[in-house]
């Protein structure tokens, strides 16, 4: 089966797409947009006296050195903000993977976020939520005693899952989308790259399941920011801009959302000769 999207020049790429497309020069301009956009929402938020709910990745990350220097130097306030993990790795029993070990995305918001802001500044520790495989409603509670997600943040995987919302071939796109957080089988091609990306090729130390908050959180935020800076990220863009929606390919069912883009470097718009 032939695609011809996954063919389309940096110029095809930006002619039509179904979500907009935002092109950068590289992956700190990337980064640090994504920075600003946290940064920005929180200030105007905070000058309304009101919460800002994020709903958080670990993966991209790179857009965190750059938040934690801006709310250092700005002395921004985050206790009136709370960060909502997408995700966490489980160990064969389903429970959380230990915070020390080297893939725990707990452990990492902990290491390069939190210890990381100012300690009169950062938000309390109940507001730096990760769902939690023993409590599976808490998330979708918890965001509606907030008020709704201002801005959902995150990447998109090899075949198109945001947070760990894997493939379901089986499932209808409205099905899929009714899907809150839960505990899932992390799929061979995800479990592959990320092995590639985070153990250096290491594929039997990889966690086969994760706790992720389901694409019905996802699509329900006001705002979703999408960033991608991979090698493999040139066909997932594609893919997600002129794919047909199906949860074949999750990211494919935000085409929709009112207020979504995907920022990207010109090293994904452009493909190789």
């Amino acid at each position: 089966m032939h695609h011809d999207y996954f063919y389309y020049n940096k110029e095809q790429l930006l002619e039509n797409p179904k979500i907009p497309l935002i092109v950068m020069e590289d992956n700190a301009t990337v980064f640090r947009a994504m920075a600003q956009e946290m940064v920005d929402e929180i200030k105007r938020k905070n000058e309304l006296g009101e919460k800002t709910v994020f709903i958080c990745p670990v993966g991209p990350v790179g857009q965190y050195p750059f938040f934690v220097e801006m709310v250092n130097e700005e002395k921004i306030s985050l206790k009136n903000v709370w960060f909502i993990n997408m995700d966490e790795y489980l160990t064969d029993d389903k429970k959380w993977i230990p915070a020390e070990h080297k893939l725990s995305f707990r452990g990492f918001m902990d290491r390069t976020v939190y210890t990381k802001i100012n300690p009169d500044l950062v938000m309390p520790k109940e507001q730096r939520v990760f769902p939690d495989p023993d409590n599976l409603s808490y998330i979708p509670e918890l965001i509606e005693k907030l008020g709704g997600v201002d801005i959902c943040f995150g990447g998109i995987g090899i075949n198109g899952h945001v947070a760990f919302n894997e493939p379901q071939d089986e499932l209808s796109c409205e099905e899929f989308l009714a899907l809150k957080t839960r505990v899932l089988d992390i799929s061979k091609e995800t479990r592959a790259v990320n092995s590639i990306g985070d153990l250096n090729g290491a594929l039997d130390d990889m966690p086969h399941y994760c706790i992720t908050i389901g694409i019905n959180e996802i699509s329900h935020a006001r705002k979703i920011r999408l960033g991608c800076f991979r090698d493999w990220h040139r066909s997932v863009v594609r893919h997600a801009a002129y794919g047909e929606k199906s949860a074949h390919f999750p990211v494919s069912l935000l085409q929709d959302h009112p207020d979504i883009n995907i920022r990207f470097t010109e090293f994904v718009a452009n493909l190789p000769i």
